[in-house]
């Protein structure tokens, strides 16, 4: 069975938290990916940057629901999920829109495992850490390829 390391695309375009968002918006566009890792000073993975994290910037603010129950004002999403939308729509640098700490896998997980979380978390780009580095990362065409070449 094939493993990630037999997909994988080597060689990652990575960019740092403090990088501008404008600047990471045109290395997505330029190269025709989706996802990008997020990498520390230190070469650790930190974050994922994708297209969705950036389209987000253009929603309207989200006003939250209210309940009201005697005279007083109760939300009905949590303040941590709306603070959350704020921050993407406001983002000025990678760390503010990046999602954090993102799911990896390692050289060795099963193309199956790894199609499993591209379907049922509607992941676009999964990152491949080996002994804390990123070593690789596999995108939906990687899966794809596999197709053909059968």
């Amino acid at each position: 069975m094939l493993k990630a390391k037999d997909i994988m695309t080597r060689g990652v375009i990575t960019v740092s938290p403090d990088m501008e968002i404008v600047n990471a918006t045109e290395i997505l566009l330029k190269n025709h990916i989706n996802g990008i890792p997020v990498l520390d000073n230190n070469d650790l993975l930190v974050g994922i940057l994708c297209q969705s994290d950036l389209i987000s910037q253009q929603k309207n603010i989200p006003v939250p629901s209210l309940f009201t129950l005697l005279d007083g004002f109760i939300p009905l999403t949590s303040t941590k999920k709306l603070e959350k939308s704020i921050q993407k729509i406001a983002a000025i640098t990678v760390s503010d829109a990046m999602t954090k700490n993102p799911v990896s896998v390692q050289p060795d997980t099963d193309i199956g495992v790894i199609a499993e979380l591209m379907v049922d978390k509607n992941f676009h780009s999964l990152p491949v850490v080996e002994d804390g580095k990123l070593v690789g990362i596999i995108g939906k065409e990687d899966v794809l390829q596999t197709l053909i070449k059968r």
